[in-house]
Protein backbone atom coordinates (compact mmCIF):
# COMPACT_ATOMS: atom_id res chain seq x y z
CA UNK A 1 0.00 0.00 0.00
CA UNK A 2 1.84 3.69 -1.22
CA UNK A 3 2.22 6.27 1.64
CA UNK A 4 2.26 9.50 1.63
CA UNK A 5 4.58 11.92 3.43
CA UNK A 6 2.84 15.08 4.88
CA UNK A 7 4.16 18.11 2.98
CA UNK A 8 3.18 20.21 6.24
CA UNK A 9 5.24 18.34 8.29
CA UNK A 10 8.30 18.28 5.70
CA UNK A 11 7.97 21.97 5.79
CA UNK A 12 8.55 22.55 9.37
CA UNK A 13 11.39 19.90 9.70
CA UNK A 14 13.03 22.17 7.04
CA UNK A 15 12.17 25.71 8.54
CA UNK A 16 13.81 23.88 11.72
CA UNK A 17 16.88 22.85 10.16
CA UNK A 18 17.20 26.51 8.68
CA UNK A 19 16.55 28.26 11.74
CA UNK A 20 18.41 26.17 14.50
CA UNK A 21 15.21 25.98 16.61
CA UNK A 22 11.70 25.03 16.96
CA UNK A 23 10.87 29.04 18.45
CA UNK A 24 11.99 30.82 15.23
CA UNK A 25 10.62 28.32 13.59
CA UNK A 26 7.21 28.71 14.72
CA UNK A 27 7.13 32.34 14.16
CA UNK A 28 7.79 31.98 10.23
CA UNK A 29 5.29 29.10 10.04
CA UNK A 30 2.93 30.97 12.49
CA UNK A 31 1.95 28.22 14.30
CA UNK A 32 2.68 27.56 18.01
CA UNK A 33 5.47 25.81 19.44
CA UNK A 34 3.78 22.90 20.31
CA UNK A 35 2.36 22.69 16.40
CA UNK A 36 5.72 22.46 15.17
CA UNK A 37 7.21 19.67 17.60
CA UNK A 38 4.14 17.64 16.70
CA UNK A 39 4.62 17.86 13.28
CA UNK A 40 8.49 16.95 13.57
CA UNK A 41 7.12 14.32 15.84
CA UNK A 42 4.81 12.98 13.25
CA UNK A 43 7.45 13.18 10.07
CA UNK A 44 9.67 11.13 12.74
CA UNK A 45 7.15 8.47 13.04
CA UNK A 46 6.40 7.97 9.44
CA UNK A 47 10.03 8.05 8.54
CA UNK A 48 10.72 5.68 11.74
CA UNK A 49 14.13 7.47 12.41
CA UNK A 50 15.12 10.14 14.81
CA UNK A 51 16.03 13.83 12.73
CA UNK A 52 16.60 15.83 15.13
CA UNK A 53 19.10 15.89 18.44
CA UNK A 54 17.35 17.88 20.88
CA UNK A 55 20.54 19.17 22.85
CA UNK A 56 20.45 22.31 24.89
CA UNK A 57 18.27 25.10 23.42
CA UNK A 58 18.85 24.32 20.66
CA UNK A 59 18.74 21.79 17.71
CA UNK A 60 20.76 20.23 15.64
CA UNK A 61 20.42 17.31 12.25
CA UNK A 62 21.06 13.71 13.19
CA UNK A 63 22.74 12.06 10.38
CA UNK A 64 20.14 10.31 8.94
CA UNK A 65 18.14 13.98 9.44
CA UNK A 66 20.66 15.23 6.87
CA UNK A 67 19.79 13.11 4.47
CA UNK A 68 15.67 13.62 4.79
CA UNK A 69 16.63 17.43 4.97
CA UNK A 70 18.11 17.17 1.49
CA UNK A 71 15.15 14.90 -0.33
CA UNK A 72 12.85 17.33 1.83
CA UNK A 73 14.14 20.67 0.32
CA UNK A 74 13.78 19.06 -3.28
CA UNK A 75 9.85 18.18 -2.84
CA UNK A 76 9.05 21.51 -1.57
CA UNK A 77 10.55 23.18 -4.20
CA UNK A 78 8.78 20.63 -6.51
CA UNK A 79 5.73 21.43 -4.75
CA UNK A 80 5.84 25.37 -4.68
CA UNK A 81 7.33 25.60 -8.07
CA UNK A 82 3.52 23.94 -9.59
CA UNK A 83 1.58 26.34 -6.98
CA UNK A 84 3.60 29.17 -9.01
CA UNK A 85 3.07 28.03 -12.37
CA UNK A 86 -0.73 27.42 -11.41
CA UNK A 87 -1.50 29.96 -10.12
CA UNK A 88 0.36 32.02 -13.27
CA UNK A 89 -1.77 29.97 -15.72
CA UNK A 90 -4.76 31.67 -14.05
CA UNK A 91 -5.88 35.07 -15.36
CA UNK A 92 -5.92 37.70 -13.19
CA UNK A 93 -6.71 41.61 -14.13
CA UNK A 94 -9.34 43.96 -14.44
CA UNK A 95 -11.95 44.44 -16.94
CA UNK A 96 -14.04 48.05 -16.99
CA UNK A 97 -17.67 47.01 -17.81
CA UNK A 98 -20.06 50.09 -18.79
CA UNK A 99 -23.89 49.52 -19.05
CA UNK A 100 -26.59 51.62 -19.26
CA UNK A 101 -28.43 51.77 -15.84
CA UNK A 102 -32.07 50.47 -16.80
CA UNK A 103 -30.55 47.25 -18.25
CA UNK A 104 -28.41 46.12 -15.71
CA UNK A 105 -30.65 44.86 -13.18
CA UNK A 106 -32.53 41.94 -14.93
CA UNK A 107 -29.52 40.74 -16.88
CA UNK A 108 -26.14 41.82 -15.17
CA UNK A 109 -26.21 39.88 -12.49
CA UNK A 110 -26.32 36.23 -14.45
CA UNK A 111 -23.17 37.61 -16.80
CA UNK A 112 -21.50 38.38 -13.70
CA UNK A 113 -22.02 34.88 -12.15
CA UNK A 114 -21.59 33.09 -15.13
CA UNK A 115 -18.04 34.87 -15.74
CA UNK A 116 -16.68 34.85 -12.11
CA UNK A 117 -17.65 30.64 -12.28
CA UNK A 118 -14.70 30.89 -15.22
CA UNK A 119 -12.64 33.48 -14.17
CA UNK A 120 -12.57 34.11 -10.38
CA UNK A 121 -9.37 36.09 -9.89
CA UNK A 122 -10.60 38.70 -12.77
CA UNK A 123 -12.05 41.82 -11.48
CA UNK A 124 -14.61 43.28 -13.56
CA UNK A 125 -15.54 47.02 -12.41
CA UNK A 126 -19.12 47.69 -13.11
CA UNK A 127 -19.87 51.08 -14.70
CA UNK A 128 -23.58 52.58 -14.48
CA UNK A 129 -24.24 55.53 -16.87
CA UNK A 130 -26.20 56.97 -20.07
CA UNK A 131 -25.43 56.00 -23.34
CA UNK A 132 -23.55 59.37 -24.79
CA UNK A 133 -21.62 59.10 -21.55
CA UNK A 134 -20.17 55.44 -21.87
CA UNK A 135 -19.30 56.14 -25.61
CA UNK A 136 -17.06 58.96 -24.43
CA UNK A 137 -15.73 56.76 -21.60
CA UNK A 138 -14.97 54.13 -24.07
CA UNK A 139 -13.24 56.43 -26.94
CA UNK A 140 -11.15 57.49 -23.94
CA UNK A 141 -10.50 54.79 -23.18
CA UNK A 142 -12.45 54.12 -19.64
CA UNK A 143 -13.98 51.33 -20.47
CA UNK A 144 -12.52 48.06 -22.30
CA UNK A 145 -16.54 47.02 -23.08
CA UNK A 146 -19.91 48.76 -22.91
CA UNK A 147 -23.11 48.16 -23.56
CA UNK A 148 -25.26 50.72 -25.17
CA UNK A 149 -29.31 51.45 -26.31
CA UNK A 150 -28.99 53.22 -29.59
CA UNK A 151 -31.34 53.58 -32.31
CA UNK A 152 -28.40 51.44 -34.34
CA UNK A 153 -24.74 50.75 -33.47
CA UNK A 154 -21.96 52.72 -33.83
CA UNK A 155 -18.20 51.93 -35.85
CA UNK A 156 -17.44 48.45 -34.07
CA UNK A 157 -20.62 47.84 -32.52
CA UNK A 158 -22.56 44.58 -32.27
CA UNK A 159 -26.23 44.78 -31.98
CA UNK A 160 -27.48 42.18 -29.55
CA UNK A 161 -31.25 42.79 -29.91
CA UNK A 162 -33.93 44.81 -30.98
CA UNK A 163 -36.87 45.49 -28.44
CA UNK A 164 -39.53 47.99 -28.44
CA UNK A 165 -39.81 50.76 -26.12
CA UNK A 166 -42.83 51.15 -23.77
CA UNK A 167 -44.50 54.14 -21.89
CA UNK A 168 -44.25 53.07 -17.65
CA UNK A 169 -45.79 55.13 -14.71
CA UNK A 170 -46.74 54.40 -11.21
CA UNK A 171 -48.62 51.19 -10.05
CA UNK A 172 -52.54 52.24 -10.84
CA UNK A 173 -51.05 55.43 -11.62
CA UNK A 174 -53.05 58.84 -13.60
CA UNK A 175 -49.79 60.60 -14.40
CA UNK A 176 -50.19 59.49 -18.28
CA UNK A 177 -53.74 61.08 -18.39
CA UNK A 178 -52.37 64.51 -17.82
CA UNK A 179 -52.41 66.93 -20.80
CA UNK A 180 -49.40 67.86 -21.26
CA UNK A 181 -47.85 64.93 -20.98
CA UNK A 182 -45.66 64.85 -17.77
CA UNK A 183 -42.02 63.40 -18.69
CA UNK A 184 -39.62 62.51 -16.64
CA UNK A 185 -36.13 61.99 -18.11
CA UNK A 186 -32.81 61.56 -17.01
CA UNK A 187 -30.75 64.60 -18.24
CA UNK A 188 -28.74 62.97 -21.09
CA UNK A 189 -31.43 60.01 -22.02
CA UNK A 190 -30.97 58.59 -25.39
CA UNK A 191 -34.88 57.52 -24.88
CA UNK A 192 -35.61 61.70 -24.34
CA UNK A 193 -36.13 62.83 -28.21
CA UNK A 194 -37.82 59.54 -29.26
CA UNK A 195 -40.72 59.72 -27.07
CA UNK A 196 -41.07 63.52 -27.44
CA UNK A 197 -41.03 62.76 -31.34
CA UNK A 198 -43.68 60.40 -31.41
CA UNK A 199 -46.11 62.32 -28.93
CA UNK A 200 -44.54 65.38 -31.53
CA UNK A 201 -46.57 63.07 -34.31
CA UNK A 202 -49.53 62.28 -32.47
CA UNK A 203 -50.11 65.67 -31.24
CA UNK A 204 -50.12 65.02 -27.91
CA UNK A 205 -49.13 67.86 -25.60
CA UNK A 206 -46.50 67.38 -23.10
CA UNK A 207 -43.55 68.55 -20.94
CA UNK A 208 -40.37 67.43 -19.19
CA UNK A 209 -41.80 68.14 -15.40
CA UNK A 210 -38.39 66.47 -14.04
CA UNK A 211 -35.04 66.28 -15.22
CA UNK A 212 -32.30 64.30 -13.06
CA UNK A 213 -28.56 63.54 -13.05
CA UNK A 214 -29.82 60.43 -11.25
CA UNK A 215 -31.74 57.43 -12.41
CA UNK A 216 -32.96 56.57 -8.83
CA UNK A 217 -34.31 60.53 -8.63
CA UNK A 218 -36.13 59.31 -11.89
CA UNK A 219 -37.30 56.23 -10.59
CA UNK A 220 -38.80 57.47 -7.72
CA UNK A 221 -40.45 60.54 -9.28
CA UNK A 222 -42.48 58.51 -11.50
CA UNK A 223 -43.15 55.45 -8.81
CA UNK A 224 -44.32 58.72 -7.26
CA UNK A 225 -47.35 59.09 -9.89
CA UNK A 226 -45.50 62.52 -10.95
CA UNK A 227 -44.83 62.02 -14.25
CA UNK A 228 -43.97 59.42 -17.10
CA UNK A 229 -41.23 57.58 -18.65
CA UNK A 230 -39.46 55.20 -21.58
CA UNK A 231 -37.90 51.94 -20.75
CA UNK A 232 -37.03 49.25 -23.35
CA UNK A 233 -40.30 46.11 -22.86
CA UNK A 234 -39.28 43.56 -20.37
CA UNK A 235 -37.01 46.36 -18.46
CA UNK A 236 -39.75 47.57 -16.30
CA UNK A 237 -40.05 47.19 -12.38
CA UNK A 238 -42.46 46.56 -9.64
CA UNK A 239 -41.90 50.52 -9.26
CA UNK A 240 -42.43 51.78 -12.57
CA UNK A 241 -44.63 49.53 -14.68
CA UNK A 242 -46.05 49.36 -18.01
CA UNK A 243 -48.81 52.13 -18.69
CA UNK A 244 -52.54 50.44 -19.65
CA UNK A 245 -53.16 53.73 -21.82
CA UNK A 246 -54.80 51.33 -24.46
CA UNK A 247 -53.75 53.03 -27.52
CA UNK A 248 -53.70 56.47 -26.38
CA UNK A 249 -50.26 56.94 -25.80
CA UNK A 250 -48.07 56.58 -29.29
CA UNK A 251 -45.84 53.94 -30.27
CA UNK A 252 -42.35 54.67 -29.47
CA UNK A 253 -40.43 52.20 -31.75
CA UNK A 254 -37.73 49.86 -31.26
CA UNK A 255 -34.08 50.45 -29.89
CA UNK A 256 -30.84 48.07 -30.10
CA UNK A 257 -28.56 46.68 -27.60
CA UNK A 258 -25.28 46.93 -28.69
CA UNK A 259 -21.82 45.50 -27.56
CA UNK A 260 -18.87 47.57 -28.35
CA UNK A 261 -15.18 46.02 -27.23
CA UNK A 262 -12.12 47.75 -27.17
CA UNK A 263 -9.60 46.61 -29.89
CA UNK A 264 -7.01 44.13 -29.71
CA UNK A 265 -4.88 42.36 -28.40
CA UNK A 266 -8.38 40.92 -27.17
CA UNK A 267 -7.27 38.53 -24.06
CA UNK A 268 -9.06 35.19 -23.77
CA UNK A 269 -11.06 36.68 -20.08
CA UNK A 270 -12.22 39.50 -22.03
CA UNK A 271 -13.35 37.45 -25.43
CA UNK A 272 -15.41 35.07 -22.35
CA UNK A 273 -17.01 37.82 -21.01
CA UNK A 274 -18.45 39.30 -24.25
CA UNK A 275 -19.31 35.80 -25.39
CA UNK A 276 -21.80 35.86 -21.81
CA UNK A 277 -23.00 39.02 -22.35
CA UNK A 278 -24.23 38.17 -26.38
CA UNK A 279 -25.55 34.96 -24.46
CA UNK A 280 -27.46 36.04 -22.21
CA UNK A 281 -29.03 39.54 -23.48
CA UNK A 282 -29.34 38.39 -27.21
CA UNK A 283 -32.03 35.66 -25.39
CA UNK A 284 -34.16 38.79 -24.52
CA UNK A 285 -37.45 38.92 -26.49
CA UNK A 286 -40.43 41.13 -26.20
CA UNK A 287 -42.78 40.51 -23.83
CA UNK A 288 -45.71 40.56 -26.43
CA UNK A 289 -48.04 42.57 -23.70
CA UNK A 290 -51.17 43.59 -25.13
CA UNK A 291 -52.46 47.14 -23.99
CA UNK A 292 -54.90 46.92 -20.93
CA UNK A 293 -57.63 49.16 -21.69
CA UNK A 294 -58.48 51.00 -18.88
CA UNK A 295 -61.70 52.87 -17.29
CA UNK A 296 -60.15 56.40 -17.39
CA UNK A 297 -59.48 58.36 -20.25
CA UNK A 298 -56.94 60.61 -21.16
CA UNK A 299 -57.59 64.20 -20.19
CA UNK A 300 -56.40 67.17 -22.57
Amino acid sequence: MARNLDLTALRAFATVAATGGVTRSAVLLHLTQSAVSMQIKRLEEALDTRLLDRAGRGVRLTPEGEKVLAYARRMLSLNDELLDRMRDAVPEGEIRLGVPHDIVPRCIPAVLRAFAAEYPRVRITLISSVTTTLHEMFAEGGCDVILTTEAAPGPGGEELVRLPMIWVGAEEGIAWTQRPLRLAFETACVFRTRAQAALDAADISWEVAITAESSRAIDASVSADLACHVVIDGFDTPEMLPVPHGGNLPEIGEVGISLYSAPAPLDPARARLTEIIGDVYGTLRPSHRKPVLTAVSASH
